[in-house]
């Protein structure tokens, strides 16, 4: 498989990023290790997690982490990995939270869960709004310089502090982010192509959308109300159902129908049409779920998809 650069740096990875949120959660650890398995036998090498995944579960998080790291420490294969986990996130322990102190004392937090000496990618996962963007940036430089995070991205800044964030890094010779995680699919497009496109472009940005599949509506499994009960992230879904909603699932039938493949491997493969974007974010808990990931890559939409689905989520 064709593996994309992440921009200004020599991280290598294929084109879809498999995110953890599930580990822990919807999946235990012994499912969470068959999923990784096949995830990365069918050539993907790029898993993204956080510090708080899955704080929700219990108040407190690290499960996500805790599972990686002993996944790959079973299968000796850290090297093979491009690695992301965060730091900033709200717990019922604490609020946003990215000073010096909280990103000191949280990076070595995830380093023990997860059983390596590095990250390859640490986000800022949520902002604070108060700790200074030079603050921020200066105890990423530490934690660069001392060998535990290779490179640094966003995620959740306003384009305000993102913009800051460049001229402080400008500025004080401090570390950039070199990707942002921004929430991207057929449902939620105006955020991302309005205010994060255009940064995204400016200061040579990858892409790594969340929330892809939107919550698993795009999958197109989720047509009515009462569909919601068939997953415990249902309910998310419920905002989806209208005539926005069901215009863009009728768009994604036709094309599915078209090339005899998944609503969800068209979702993927219409973000993977966007030049702007590296690798969207997608989890999945069963093998027929993973097989709708897989396909994404290997689907060129024409530009009569492309439009199809443009207009219908416009």
């Amino acid at each position: 498989m064709e593996k994309r650069k992440i921009k200004n740096t020599d991280l290598a990875i294929a084109p879809i990023n498999f995110g953890g949120n599930v580990f822990g959660w919807t999946l235990d650890e012994k499912q969470s290790f068959d999923i990784l398995d096949r995830f990365t036998e069918a050539g993907f090498n790029f898993v993204d997690t956080a510090d708080t995944y899955s704080w929700w579960v219990n108040g407190k998080g690290g499960q996500s982490e805790e599972i990686i790291g002993k996944w790959m420490k079973s299968r000796s294969n850290r090297n093979d990995i491009v690695l992301a986990t965060k730091v900033g996130s709200e717990t019922k322990e604490h609020g946003y939270d990215i000073s010096r102190k909280h990103i000191l004392q949280s990076v070595d937090e995830s380093l023990k869960r997860l059983q390596t000496d590095h990250i390859d990618l640490y986000y800022t996962h949520f902002d604070d709004k108060i700790t200074p963007v030079e603050e921020t940036l200066s105890a990423y430089d530490e934690i660069i310089k001392a060998g535990k995070v290779r490179y640094i991205a966003a995620s959740n800044l306003s384009p305000d502090r993102l913009k800051a964030s460049f001229e402080a890094a400008e500025k004080n010779n401090l570390p950039k982010y070199v990707a942002l995680q921004p929430h991207y699919n057929l449902m939620e497009r105006e955020g991302f192509e309005e205010n994060y496109a255009p940064l995204a472009e400016q200061f040579d940005l990858s892409v790594f959308p969340y929330w892809s599949l939107a919550a698993g509506f795009l999958t197109g499994k989720y047509r009515d109300e009462a569909d919601l009960a068939k997953s415990a992230r249902g309910e998310g879904v419920r905002k989806y159902l209208n005539p926005k909603g069901l215009e863009v699932l009728k768009a994604l039938d036709q094309v599915s129908a078209k090339h005899n493949t998944t609503q969800g491997t068209v979702s993927l493969a219409w973000l993977l049409s966007n030049p702007l974007i590296t690798a969207p974010i997608v989890s999945a808990t069963s093998a027929s779920q993973l097989e709708t990931v897989f396909n994404a890559p290997k689907l060129i939409l024409d530009q009569e998809d492309i439009d199809l689905l443009n207009n219908a989520s416009n």
